[in-house]
């Protein structure tokens, strides 16, 4: 997993409420059990055309949302179904961030443990980067994970929570299983201790 640290990039503007996670990424591709290929079925049934031609009119094609990075969604985006695949197709497309004013909590949790962020903003700021986007599309934001900030056009700093172990994780490059390899030394170390001084067996 790539670390997460300080990034500027180009915003794109979904400002549609309750997208679920099966709108994210169809069902039929959850047969897969890496990345591989989900970028292709990101949003898929409004990127396409029903004879699979791109959809002119939905954002994600537009060209002046090509090679943004940061997708400002409306409210309890990834709701629905539990699916890691969610955040795997968003990164898989190119984005390393997510602004909304609220998230499903399964999602959250699921990008967080694949090292895409979740920021959470207030509804003035979002309505804020929506015009943004919709005035001057191609605007970027700066991402400061460490500080827990975004800062706009306008050099606006907004604030923004974070669980602190998946901060720890995300600025470190590691999964979960990754953080508990770090601590090995000190797994060792005590079972080394306390071998002699504790029996399991009574």
């Amino acid at each position: 997993m790539e670390p997460i640290t300080a990034f500027q990039a180009k915003i794109v503007a979904l400002p549609i409420e309750n997208i679920d996670t099966d709108q994210v990424i169809p069902a039929s591709y959850l047969k897969v059990t890496d990345k591989n290929g989900l970028a292709e079925g990101l949003f898929y049934n409004w990127r396409y055309n029903a004879d699979g031609s791109p959809n002119p009119d939905f954002v994600l094609n537009r060209p002046e949302a090509q090679g943004a990075q940061i997708l400002i969604a409306g409210h309890n985006f990834g709701c629905g179904s539990s699916r890691e695949h969610a955040p795997w197709a968003l990164q898989g497309y190119g984005f390393k961030a997510v602004i909304s004013t609220y998230f499903a909590d399964i999602f959250c949790n699921n990008a967080l443990k694949n090292g895409l962020l979740p920021i959470i903003v207030d509804t003035e700021t979002y309505y804020q980067l929506v015009s943004l986007w919709e005035e001057e599309p191609g605007t970027t934001i700066d991402v400061d994970l460490a500080n827990q900030t975004l800062t706009l056009p306008d050099g606006r700093q907004v604030d923004f929570p974070i669980d602190g172990f998946a901060k720890y994780c995300l600025l470190n490059g590691v999964d979960q299983l990754g953080f508990l390899q770090q601590q090995e030394p000190d797994i060792v170390a005590y079972e080394r201790d306390h071998t002699a001084t504790y029996s399991t067996i009574k």
